[in-house]
């Protein structure tokens, strides 16, 4: 059971104190509390666990400080939908908005490897007006002799360069519970020059431990990537894993499912699922086109594969494009050979934005229908 209070309630009125209360009264049921802060109010959230069902919704509903309550029958009972349209969807984080109705571009460095290309990657980020990029200071590897990325080296750098060039976010993956304290510390000392999503990458999508970890934290939100063999369902779940633990802004991330029937693109690509993701939960949905297709190939009308699945992802609503550019991709230490060029990147964002444009459109068209039916 789902029990949402009064906006902006005050934990230390007469209100909100009879109410936890009472919740905390009730046999055979654990309490847990949820707070979330929006741009202009914050609401907090508390969830019932355990014999709900014999509980009168009505006798919660009178309590002073409850707004709604909702009974929950899906399993993702923090991020989920619920069935319930009034629901805070998304967070803001630097000054931006991540919702469902909000799209942003992460184009960056899959593995950092020097100043001076992460230098001219912020710079062109910037120039395009982009606030977000990628950047890999910490790589889990297939081959235990592949690069593993610089690590706390070079993190310095990286957010005082992103911080010069007005960069508000950037996607970094971590492996480890030492990595976010690395970076936590970095960005203190620094000043916070920067914001920082942690990403979860396919590899970790079931290190329940590290979920945890980053689900204890608030400071920071979570880019949560699809596991590659894995169900949408447990995948989801890892999201939840994260979520239980008091951190619930975060982006699924879509990134290709490994089989043998992906060939010849390096993963199966499952875009299809953003409306599914965006359905079932109140994530914002992101796409990784690079990971999914893996090489530079072009179809007969001279498009790259890596913009036809970005444009699949994006016409079925996604939210963010994760994507690989480089400098230089023949000297990248880390998946060069599907790193898009910069000299790309002004068409790969006026593509973008002529799909996205697309899909608002549809967007319009079917709430027209919807009036006009009543379908």
């Amino acid at each position: 059971m789902l029990v949402i209070l009064n906006p902006n309630t005050d934990e230390q009125s007469p209100e909100f104190k009879k109410t936890w209360k009472h919740l905390k009264s009730l046999p055979n049921i654990t309490v847990k509390m949820h707070r979330i802060e929006g741009a202009l109010q914050s609401l907090t959230e508390i969830y019932l666990i355990g014999e709900t069902r014999a509980i009168p919704i009505e006798s919660i509903q009178a309590l002073p400080a409850v707004e709604r309550v909702i009974r929950i029958s899906e399993e993702y009972r923090i991020l989920g939908r619920h069935h319930d349209k009034l629901r805070t969807v998304g967070f803001e984080y630097q000054g931006l908005q991540f919702d469902q109705h909000s799209f942003h571009i992460f184009a960056g460095l899959c593995a950092v490897d020097n100043p001076s290309n992460v230098e001219t990657m912020l710079k062109a980020v910037h120039e395009q007006g982009l606030q977000c990029t990628r950047m890999g200071a910490y790589k889990p590897r297939t081959n235990p002799y592949s690069f593993q990325g610089h690590g706390k080296s070079c993190l310095s750098y990286v957010f005082e360069l992103a911080g010069k060039y007005g960069i508000k976010v950037i996607a970094m993956e971590v492996t480890h519970e030492s990595h976010v304290a690395e970076i936590d510390e970095v960005l203190e000392n620094l000043g916070h020059p920067t914001g920082v999503f942690l990403q979860i990458g396919t590899r970790n999508t079931q290190n329940f431990e590290l979920l945890k970890i980053v689900g204890r934290q608030t400071k920071y939100p979570v880019l949560l990537k699809r596991g590659f063999g894995i169900t949408l369902n447990e995948s989801l779940n890892a999201a939840e894993y994260i979520a239980s633990e008091g951190n619930a802004n975060i982006v699924f991330c879509l990134r290709g499912m490994k089989t043998s029937f992906s060939d010849p693109h390096r993963n199966m690509v499952d875009f299809t699922h953003v409306p599914v993701i965006k359905r079932q939960t109140r994530m914002p949905v992101c796409v990784d086109p690079s990971h999914s297709v893996g090489s530079r190939e072009k179809s007969p009308e001279g498009i790259l594969d890596i913009f036809h699945a970005t444009a699949q992802g994006i016409i079925a609503g996604a939210n963010m494009v994760l994507v690989d550019f480089h400098p230089k991709p023949a000297d990248a230490l880390v998946d060069g050979p599907q790193a898009l060029l910069l000299k790309e990147l002004p068409y790969f964002i006026e593509d973008v934005r002529l799909v996205h444009d697309t899909f608002e459109k549809r967007v319009a068209l079917a709430e027209k229908y919807a009036e006009t039916t009543g379908v």
